[in-house]
């Protein structure tokens, strides 16, 4: 009797987690392709989730406020969020870790460079601090979403930041602005 309910235990512990839904541990979304660990086709429906943004603009040091939010009732229980440049693919900036559904990743062996889930509880919206960095050009925020095991979207975008910076500044790093040297006399 005793030998059966060790199996019994040691089935429940490993097993139950990923049938009853999306599981507590080791389900995570890979940081460069944003797609998750596990054997599934991302959606290609228009997503039921949004990302919303404090500001339009932003220079180094600024704190954006990032909501990630459901449309609909269906929630999520996984998800993965970070600040790209236009066009890139490394994320950048730094997040404050606010809401206690959500936990910092370290992408690229940068502290905080992502932001993702920290429970599977099914979440209808979380909010987050991003902070800009030094030297970044116009961003986006890119989000995976994961509904369920079954269904998780890839790819859910902002609106576009712009770095204000940039528009002062060029790939040099000097001002745009041409400077007049010469005196009229």
């Amino acid at each position: 009797m005793r030998r059966h309910s060790c199996f019994v235990f040691l089935f429940c512990g490993i097993f139950l987690p990923g049938i009853l839904g999306f599981p507590q541990t080791n389900t995570s979304i890979d940081c460069d392709s944003l797609l998750p660990n596990y054997e599934a086709e991302p959606q290609t429906s228009a997503p039921p989730y949004i990302i919303a943004v404090s500001f339009d603009n932003f220079e180094p040091g600024n704190e954006i406020q990032v909501t990630l939010e459901a449309l609909k009732d269906v929630g999520f229980k996984g998800f993965n969020l970070q600040a790209r440049e236009i066009e890139g693919d490394v994320p950048v900036g730094t997040f404050k870790i606010t809401d206690p559904n959500t936990k910092g990743l370290g992408c690229r062996n940068r502290t905080n460079s992502a932001v993702s889930h920290a429970n599977s509880d099914v979440k209808q919206k979380i909010t987050t601090t991003w902070i800009a960095p030094h030297d970044v050009r116009d961003l986006q925020f890119i989000a995976t979403v994961v509904q369920d095991l079954e269904k998780f979207w890839v790819g859910i975008q902002s609106k576009t930041l712009t770095s204000m910076r940039s528009e002062s500044v060029n790939g040099t790093g000097k001002s745009k602005r041409k400077v007049c040297f010469e005196c009229i006399c």
